[in-house]
């Protein structure tokens, strides 16, 4: 595995040094049965602009949790008003409009109907949701809170949504996107098909037509608006720049790894910048795995050339972006085999000798907070500054190729200004039909 650019020895004196500081320095968190006393513990990053949450696999219902309590303070106590997710813009907005009382968009779709379902179709992300929508039932729409998504794989719907909207308020530009769109036709369900068809020759791209679909709606914006509002312009522009974004991203996504991840990462990015110029004052809470939200240039990936939205806060809003990472050592993960296989409840192998989990493990200290952010922790920064291998997860699982599939190198200190730690967790609960019970008819999981 590329990321896997050497190993280096470590003593067991400096092992066991480094131990001891985390178990000197860890500061144990309250339960998550607790959600206020354990979000008060992050009251300390209140003053950031962007706090990013991160979670070491997509499956893990403690990580769900954890992030929930940790943005419900935020939110509540600290006035932090955007809430924005490694998720598709277009499934987001349905959750959106459910937490904001607004009428959910049109169309048959559902939120979070595709692969991997049980990454935001979890009773963890619903719980979560319903209290949003709870908390800005009596608030002014200028004082809600939003839920958006990041993500840039959303190409069909974004597709519909953009004519959707056109139909609504301009019928013959809506006409004119048909034609441009139509480019893209035969490849829409499979877009990996059209940047194949790109690779080899059978297809001209479609970057221009989409650039100027896009841009063409730019110019209309104070007509647009006038016709139907702020947020549903928003919303239409922000499909017509996934459009061109994965155009773009499923075209070079053959070119290598690295190019299509710096993509979608700055999109991520631009999105959350788009979101925070939106609202005076607006602060957001991110969540997404540790390899977006921890800072690349501290990792192998950032080694071979990538970078993340982490680095890319960090960069834009220095001190003001706080990034969290989250780790555990053991117990169970919801995750697939592979791309669109079945969902199983897999059991996590314990972090390896090698690695930080390792150490948090050692501290004995179960489930802690430690923080480096303040000046004076230079025992503890010291400790995390050795590169070490750092276990991810996603949707998929393969616990018996760990090793190559699932750990990179990484300075933790620099990667991260904080980490959360669960010696053990389980799996999130996909939704049930529990979940939706006594839920109004806008309940945006469509169950």
């Amino acid at each position: 595995m590329a990321w896997l650019r050497w190993q280096r020895s470590e003593s067991e004196a400096a092992i066991k040094e480094a131990v001891g500081t985390l178990r000197d320095q860890g500061e144990p968190l309250p339960p998550l049965s607790d959600g206020q006393a354990f979000g008060a513990m992050f009251d300390r990053f209140a003053d950031a602009h962007v706090v990013l949450l991160g979670e070491a696999t997509h499956g893990t219902s403690e990580f769900y949790r954890a992030r929930a309590a940790i943005t419900r303070r935020l939110i509540e106590e600290h006035g932090f008003t955007v809430v924005a997710v490694e998720a598709d813009w277009p499934d987001a907005a349905r959750i959106d409009a459910y937490v904001r009382h607004k009428p959910v968009p049109r169309g048959e779709d559902v939120a979070f109907e595709r692969f991997p379902t049980w990454m935001w179709r979890n009773g963890e992300v619903a719980d979560f949701v319903n209290w949003m929508r709870a908390y800005n039932k009596d608030r002014p729409a200028a004082a809600q809170v939003e839920f958006r998504g990041l993500d840039i794989y959303s190409l069909n719907t974004s597709i519909r949504a953009v004519l959707d909207y056109l139909d609504r308020v301009d019928r013959q530009a809506a006409e004119e996107a048909r034609a441009r769109f139509g480019c893209l036709s035969p490849w829409q369900s499979d877009p990996a098909r059209y940047g194949k068809a790109v690779l080899t020759g059978q297809k001209r791209p479609c970057d221009r037509a989409l650039l100027a679909q896009l841009q063409t709606m730019l110019d209309h914006r104070l007509d647009y608006l006038g016709a139907d509002g702020s947020d549903e312009f928003l919303d239409a522009i922000q499909n017509a720049k996934i459009v061109h974004a994965a155009e773009h991203y499923y075209r070079i996504m053959y070119e290598g790894a690295t190019e299509s991840w710096n993509l979608r990462d700055r999109h991520m990015f631009e999105t959350l910048e788009s979101l925070l110029a939106r609202r005076e004052g607006a602060r957001a809470v991110i969540w997404a795995h540790n390899s977006h939200i921890g800072d690349a240039s501290a990792t192998a990936m950032g080694w071979q050339g990538e970078f993340n939205i982490g680095g890319l806060c960090r960069t834009s809003y220095r001190d003001k972006a706080v990034l969290i990472g989250f780790g555990t050592d053991r117990g169970t993960v919801a995750a697939a085999s592979d791309w669109d296989a079945p969902m199983e409840v897999k059991d996590v192998r314990p972090a390896r000798s090698d690695s930080h989990e390792r150490l948090f493990r050692d501290a004995g200290l179960g489930r802690f907070l430690t923080d480096w952010r303040e000046n004076g922790q230079n025992e503890l920064i010291d400790a995390l500054s050795r590169p070490r291998l750092e276990r991810a997860i996603g949707v998929i699982y393969r616990p018996e190729s760990e090793l190559y599939s699932h750990y990179f190198e990484a300075i933790l200190a620099e990667q991260f200004d904080a980490f959360v730690w669960f010696d053990k967790t389980k799996a999130v609960t996909p939704l049930s039909h529990a979940h939706s019970e006594g839920m109004p008819e806008t309940y945006p999981f469509g169950l």
